[in-house]
């Protein structure tokens, strides 16, 4: 029988083939595919964010991590067409309007997919508009707001008030984070969250959903 904790190890050290070996062979031992994602995938994962937040671990890291856990879903794909994958939450992200920047932001949806969240990623230079209609369709339980400039900062502040002005704020957790961005500054627009960074965004996230 194949330690899941052993798995989890090889997701963090983004150790691919032995990633794919582990996961076939807990598969072969009857393990349940949805303990394989938890506790062995994800759980990985969750130490590959704590160790970027801490600098320990660089993008290449979490790039290798990412990878193998990919690879070790492809393998779990046919056995969880039925059940489908365990997820934590549903999380709408993108860089706010008059930003181009993504690459924090896609660190950060690319941790939370790792981690069990649903992710739609919307991009950069994203409206209050199409955030506003984005929520209204896909219903998320946390919304992500990525700046990197000290010029599209106030547009976050924009998001969450045309939410307000469409009756939605109440039915979503706002998220914000980017270089320029802090703690401060996400409580003077009223947003429920900041995260420094894609590593800390995994806890941050599951705290607003009581997980």
């Amino acid at each position: 029988m194949v330690d899941l904790s052993t798995l989890s190890r090889a997701i963090e050290e983004g150790n691919r083939e032995k990633t794919v070996q582990l996961t076939a062979e807990a598969l072969s031992d009857g393990t349940n595919p949805q303990d394989i994602i938890t506790r062995g995938l994800q759980a990985g994962m969750g130490a590959v964010g704590e160790k970027f937040s801490s600098g320990e671990y660089f993008l290449p890291d979490m790039l290798m991590a990412a990878r193998a856990m990919k690879a070790a879903l492809e393998i779990l794909a046919p056995m969880l067409e039925k059940t489908g994958i365990p997820t934590l939450g549903k999380v709408v992200i993108g860089t706010v309007e008059g930003d181009m920047h993504d690459i924090g932001k896609n660190v950060v949806a690319t941790f939370l997919r790792g981690s069990g969240f649903e992710v739609r990623d919307l991009g950069s230079n994203v409206s209050a508009r199409r955030f506003v209609d984005e929520v209204r369709e896909q219903r998320p339980d946390i919304l992500g707001l990525s700046a990197l400039l000290t010029t599209t900062m106030p547009a976050m502040g924009n998001v969450i008030k045309a939410l307000q002005a469409a009756g939605l704020r109440s039915g979503v957790k706002v998220i914000v984070g980017g270089a320029p961005v802090t703690q401060d500054y996400a409580n003077y627009i009223g947003a429920d969250a900041y995260a420094h960074d894609g590593g800390k965004a995994i806890p941050v996230c599951k705290g607003l959903l009581g997980k």
